[in-house]
C-alpha cells in the first residue's frame, strides 16, 4: 500500500478542529443564537450539521466503493441539550476519525466531487473534512461573538483542497478563458485557469507567482483567503489587481 504520510496530519487536523468547534458551543451564550455566515441557522443547527456530516462519511468511507449513488442520511438530530450535544460532538468525531483509521487512505469510495485533482478515496475525504471543522469553527465564533484568525496549516491547505475538490471540473467555462491568481502570504500562491474545457489549478513556485500576469490576483493572508474561498469575507477587505469582475463571475458559476 503506497505511503500517506499526510494521512495522520489530517486526522489530527480534524480531531483538533473538532475540539475547537466543541469548545466554542460550549462556552456559547445560547445554542439558539444566530449563525451570521449561514442565514436561517442558529448554533444549535450548525452543531447538528457538523455532526451528521461526521457520520455521514464515516459511513461512507467503510461501507461505499467509487462510483456508487449517493448513500441516504441516517437523519438522526443531535440532542438540544448542551451537555449532551457536546458528548453527541465528540462521538460523532471519533466514530469519524476511528472509520478513517479503520479503511486507510487509499481505500476507494463514494464522493460527490469529479475525481481529477482530488480522488474518490479515503485520503481525500480526510482531507475534505478539514475544511469541514476549520470554517464551521469560525461560523460557530461568529455566532457566540468570538471569531478567531484560522490556524495558517489548516487554512493553507483548506486554499488547495477548495480548489483540488471544488474548483476542478470539466464544466465549461461561460466567459472568454480567464486566469485568477490567489496569494496567501504564509502559505504560497495558486492559479485557477477556467476555459471550455472547464476549471483545474496549479500551485505557483515564488518566481512564477512574482513574474505571472493572470487575469485577476487577489492577496491576503491564509486564513483570510480560506474565508474568502468559503464566502465568509467579502472580497473588496483584500486586494485585488486586474479585472475584479472575475472573481464575482467565478463564484456566480459556483
Amino acid at each position: 500500500m503506497p505511503e500517506h504520510p499526510y494521512f495522520p496530519t489530517l486526522l489530527r487536523m480534524i480531531d483538533e478542529r473538532s475540539a475547537a468547534f466543541r469548545a466554542t458551543v460550549a462556552a456559547a451564550p445560547s445554542l439558539d443564537a444566530d449563525v451570521p455566515s449561514c442565514p436561517g441557522w442558529t448554533l444549535y443547527d450548525l452543531a447538528n450539521h457538523l455532526s451528521e456530516g461526521d457520520r455521514f462519511w464515516a459511513y461512507i468511507v467503510l461501507n461505499t466503493a467509487p462510483g456508487d449513488e449517493r448513500p441516504s442520511k441516517d437523519g438522526l438530530a443531535a440532542p438540544r441539550e448542551r451537555e449532551a450535544l457536546i458528548t453527541w460532538l465528540a462521538d460523532s468525531t471519533e466514530q469519524l476519525l476511528t472509520a478513517l483509521r479503520e479503511a486507510g487512505p487509499d481505500r476507494g469510495c463514494w464522493a460527490w466531487w469529479e475525481p481529477l485533482a482530488s480522488p474518490h478515496t479515503v485520503a481525500a475525504v480526510a482531507r475534505r473534512r478539514v475544511p469541514e471543522s476549520l470554517i464551521h469553527t469560525y461560523d460557530a465564533q461568529l455566532a457566540s461573538g468570538t471569531p478567531q484568525e484560522l490556524p495558517t496549516t489548516e487554512a493553507g491547505d483548506a486554499i488547495e483542497e477548495f480548489l483540488a475538490t471544488v474548483c476542478t471540473g470539466t464544466v465549461p467555462w461561460p466567459g472568454e478563458p480567464a486566469t485568477m491568481d490567489y496569494h496567501a502570504a504564509e502559505a504560497g500562491s495558486w492559479r485557477q485557469t477556467v476555459d471550455a474545457a472547464g476549471s483545474r489549478f496549479t500551485r505557483l513556485t515564488a518566481a512564477e507567482a512574482a513574474e505571472s500576469k493572470p487575469t485577476a490576483a487577489i492577496y491576503g493572508t491564509a486564513s483570510e483567503m480560506a474565508l474568502l474561498m468559503y464566502m465568509r469575507i467579502p472580497a473588496g477587505s483584500l486586494r485585488m489587481e486586474g479585472d475584479a469582475d472575475l472573481l464575482q463571475q467565478l463564484q456566480d458559476w459556483g
